[in-house]
């Protein structure tokens, strides 16, 4: 470990150690370098790598503090490390939805609400009207997909599978510029899905998903290998 690693993990373990609790403002400076016996110019390399990582917030004016190290601030950076993966990492990323995203769809199916529900359905309209339109289709499609996992009240789920659909969502807007029937079958895969989540019936839900998910694995699949 580099001397800034020692210092970040310094840091780190007072916040796991909840000696510094999420909304806790850091001592100064001098001070906290003092107490971990490191030097100012290691502290403040530390103290930067925590705000880019959304574990620390400079404050202008006031100081330092502990985020609220909820899922979305953390699990933020998933999505960005995601963009920059190439190649066949494509496909492993379509595994990973493959694995995850079924069950948290039949999981959102017994815990969906009316609300929740009105909302996937209004994308599936929006899907319905933009068949035309792979783009704006593929918009849409990722909208009904967080409002899914949105429902199943697990804001750590969500984070992780939105970063992951990130890179894939791209591959989904390169399905339907190249292949014709693509429109019409997402939308009907997205049909399937939500009648699933209306009916309340968590393992259709979660079959539904996994045909969807699958069928876009398959689909990179063939093209990435004749590639």
């Amino acid at each position: 470990m580099s001397l800034t690693d020692k210092a970040i993990a310094r840091i780190r373990e007072l916040i796991r150690s909840g000696e510094l609790p999420p909304g806790a403002k850091l001592p100064p400076e001098q001070q906290l370098a003092a107490e971990l016996g490191l030097s100012r110019n290691l502290m403040r390399e530390a103290v930067k790598a925590l705000v880019v990582a959304r574990v620390l917030e400079i404050r202008r004016g006031d100081g330092t503090y502990v985020t609220s190290l909820e899922p979305h601030l953390l699990l933020d950076g998933v999505g960005a490390a995601v963009e920059m993966l190439r190649g066949p990492t494509l496909l492993q990323l379509t595994e990973v939805r493959r694995l995850f995203e079924p069950v948290a769809t039949g999981l959102a199916a017994t815990r969906i609400d009316a609300a929740q529900l009105a909302e996937v359905r209004g994308h599936l309209t929006a899907m319905r009207a933009a068949r035309a339109d792979a783009e704006s289709l593929t918009e849409h499609d990722a909208a009904f997909h967080r409002a899914v996992l949105a429902a199943t009240g697990n804001p750590t789920l969500v984070s992780l599978l939105d970063g992951i659909s990130s890179r894939t969502l791209r591959a989904r807007v390169w399905r339907g510029l190249v292949d014709a029937d693509a429109a019409a079958l997402t939308v009907a895969e997205h049909e399937t899905i939500y009648a699933a989540l209306a009916a309340g019936d968590a393992a259709l839900a979660e079959a539904a998903a996994l045909v969807h998910v699958s069928g876009t694995e398959r689909w990179l699949r063939d093209h990435l290998g004749a590639d």
